[in-house]
């Protein structure tokens, strides 16, 4: 099957980019399974796997499909007035709407929780190469936790990690942001709890968790999956965080995060790879007995639930659908109302 992967971006990435990593993961999986992806994507971009052709944003996209393509995988929501594609496509959604807003009846969301909340069902779990990743040393001596994100986005709460961490009397290596930001507004973080390496290449990230004691992830948002959650618990690091988004799902039982409210979830969740809590007093606890998580557990979860295999089986489920004529979904999802944007609670 020749599928074209869209996505106004550069490949391969640079940064930690969820969308960019999740399309090349899957193409390159794809690839071995015996298919042909394709990319449209920003000029300058290069793939060994696959065919690159340059994205004209300003051009209608019929206009820029090869005629032989079966498929069309949108990893972005195109702009409607640009949107005359006529090919079999579905479009993976990686954002939280800000606003009461109709999608596509062939839009992919990345989890349940995700899709519940913008009035959709169907989502597929972003899946890592983790032959990508190098050499995991389980037996590694860990002495230290981390942050694993955008740490200039104040909804990922770095604040709140490095806050844990001088509380635990532990220290917490943030990758993927700087100590002074400018970005929005100047803000500068001095705690000598906290290391700063801001961006980090493959081999310094994997170094930092591989000496992880377990990943901090206190978010204050409603976060639509987070790939820093299989990558660290791929490394052995269990995940102290709390229960918004999809998390519950991805680190506790999935039956019975399902059942819970889009946007209320239980305020305390655990597992033999984590635990999360709107409450500081039991991440606390949590940090202090991060021994009750076993590295090699929480390697073989990750291995069993957030595979670039299992994604490009999922994916290929879904191709299925749409080649035969059939929506993904039967009405198209909406969000109906704006979302209450306001930070959620961590307490004391």
């Amino acid at each position: 099957m020749k599928i074209l992967f869209v996505l106004n971006s550069r490949i391969p990435t640079k940064s930690y980019d969820d969308a960019d990593r999740v399309m090349w993961w899957l193409g390159l999986q794809l690839h071995g399974m015996g298919h042909e992806p394709i990319f449209l994507v920003k000029k300058d971009s290069v793939c060994h796997f696959g065919p690159v052709f340059v994205l004209d944003e300003k051009k209608m996209l019929s206009a820029q499909i090869p005629e032989d393509i079966d498929l069309v995988h949108f990893f972005y929501r195109p702009p409607a007035e640009k949107f005359d594609v006529e090919k079999p496509y579905l479009i993976t959604n990686f954002e939280n709407s800000l606003e009461a807003e109709t999608f596509d009846r062939n839009t992919v969301f990345l989890s349940a929780n995700h899709a519940k909340r913008h009035g959709g069902k169907v989502f597929v779990y972003p899946g890592l190469h983790f032959q990508e990743y190098g050499a995991v040393l389980l037996d590694f001596p860990r002495n230290y936790f981390h942050f694993l994100g955008d740490a200039a986005w104040r909804g990922k709460n770095v604040r709140g990690a490095i806050d844990l961490a001088s509380k635990a009397g532990v220290r917490v290596h943030i990758i993927g942001g700087s100590r002074v930001n400018f970005r929005k507004g100047l803000r500068i973080t001095l705690s000598p709890s906290a290391r700063f390496h801001g961006v980090l290449n493959s081999d310094g990230r994997n170094m930092m968790l591989n000496g992880s004691r377990g990943l901090l992830f206190p978010i204050l948002t409603h976060e639509p999956f987070g790939l820093a959650v299989p990558e660290s618990l791929y490394f052995g690091c269990p995940v102290i965080g709390t229960p918004y988004g999809a998390l519950p799902e991805l680190i506790c039982d999935y039956n019975q995060a399902k059942k819970q409210t889009a946007n209320k979830p239980k305020a305390t969740c655990t597992s033999d790879v984590g635990l999360l809590s709107t409450k500081q007093t039991d991440l606390l606890e949590a940090i202090q007995n991060t021994d009750q998580f076993k590295p090699e557990r929480c390697q073989e979860y990750a291995l069993d639930r957030f595979s670039s295999v299992r994604m490009a089986q999922d994916y290929l489920q879904l191709y299925e659908k749409v080649l035969n004529g059939k929506p993904l979904h039967a009405k198209p999802p909406a969000l109906t109302e704006a979302p209450d944007t306001s930070f959620l609670p961590l307490g004391e």
